[in-house]
């Protein structure tokens, strides 16, 4: 099963890292992300631009529209996510916990499974 973790904290207190810290947490972060590679678990891994950097497109019930910056407001921000093919929640939820103990602070992984969409193919 396909579980993507979802990873949320407050971008401002990230954004506060020295080069240092940054380089050390990723680093820390690496070395989970390898243990699942080379068991050929690990999917796409995605850190996203600040919030900042975001455009909204807000649907209503006329045209949607284009805004720029985040949907809403809150205290910890969607900062980034990985896919994990994994054989059992309890091994999705330790490879979110392996994260956690490499990611300093405060924030949480969120663990959804996923299933794939391809219109018109036949299920898997």
């Amino acid at each position: 099963m396909l579980y993507a973790i979802l990873c949320y904290n407050d971008e401002n207190a990230v954004a506060t890292w020295t080069k240092e810290e940054d380089d050390a947490c990723m680093a820390r972060l690496g070395k989970v992300q390898d243990a699942m590679k080379a068991k050929g678990k690990l999917g796409p891994v995605a850190r996203l631009q600040p919030t900042t950097a975001a455009t909204t497109l807000r649907k209503s019930s006329g045209e949607p529209i284009v805004i720029d910056g985040p949907f809403a407001e809150t205290k910890e921000q969607f900062l980034g996510f990985y896919v994990a093919d994994c054989d059992t929640l309890d091994e999705a939820v330790q490879f979110a916990k392996d994260l956690a103990v490499a990611n300093p602070g405060l924030g949480s992984y969120e663990i959804r499974p996923v299933s794939l969409y391809h219109p018109g193919e036949p299920a898997r």
